[in-house]
């Protein structure tokens, strides 16, 4: 079950999970869960739980007979390191994406505190890129988190961006992604929390991706910073060289 993404950032989405819960302000207008909800409204039967975890297993080696490469983003509709996700069927994700090197696949989590956890017990192929969300200065302790995994690429989602960031530790993030909330009572993203993020990042040498400005009207508010578009993709490092000088930290 494959589907075409239209985030500017991927190209494909695969989603062995559904469902999710609120951890942080960043949750609170979720897109996943109105989805969720639409689509069990609608009948479809991967809802039928609607925003409840729920595991997929006859997902779980969709990859494989994917063919064609494809930059994919692993559960945009929901947390692959939500407790309720057993630590085994996260190593079967993970073993499928050892298992497809034609792909690079993204992981994106709110729970940095059980990434690190269990990061030690995972396998990290190179084509694996791991990621935290940050909306605000509250929640910077899982970049921490994120710099103690050794994936290939390190990237953060500042996204829905609801406050200041104004001093991100990025040594070792690879790859930043900024953008405001969408839809339904949208939040606020000011431009000097993003102009800080985009200083920093040039101090630092991670790359930036503006994803988008916006608003209950985000395809009115567009995605230009400083007159201009930033799609910047991050070079991949080696795994097993970030796990070694880890270990010797």
């Amino acid at each position: 079950m494959r589907g075409k993404s239209h985030i500017e950032w991927t190209e494909s989405t695969w989603n062995p999970v559904t469902g999710c819960s609120k951890v942080s302000a960043g949750c609170k207008h979720c897109y996943a869960e109105r989805m969720a909800l639409r689509l069990q409204a609608m009948g479809n039967e991967r809802y039928a739980n609607g925003f409840a975890v729920t595991l997929h297993e006859d997902l779980v080696e969709a990859p494989k007979f994917w063919k064609t490469p494809r930059v994919i983003f692993v559960n945009s509709m929901s947390d692959l390191f939500h407790e309720k996700v057993p630590l085994e069927f996260i190593k079967k994700v993970f073993a499928t994406m050892r298992a497809c090197p034609q792909h690079t696949f993204q992981i994106l989590t709110k729970r940095s505190d059980r990434l690190v956890e269990i990061a030690g017990q995972l396998d990290w192929a190179p084509n694996v890129w791991m990621g935290v969300s940050v909306e605000d200065s509250r929640v910077v302790h899982r970049v921490n988190d994120l710099q103690r995994v050794p994936a290939a690429v390190r990237f953060l989602s500042l996204e829905p961006l609801i406050g200041a960031i104004d001093d991100l530790p990025l040594e070792g993030i690879d790859w930043a992604i900024v953008g405001g909330e969408s839809g339904p009572g949208a939040r606020e993203m000011k431009i000097e929390w993003v102009r800080s993020i985009f200083r920093q990042c040039r101090k630092s040498g991670t790359a930036f991706f503006f994803k988008q400005w916006g608003g209950v009207r985000k395809d009115l508010t567009g995605r230009e910073l400083r007159g201009r578009t930033y799609d910047e993709m991050p070079t991949p490092r080696d795994p097993e060289a970030r796990r070694l000088a880890l270990l010797s930290a």
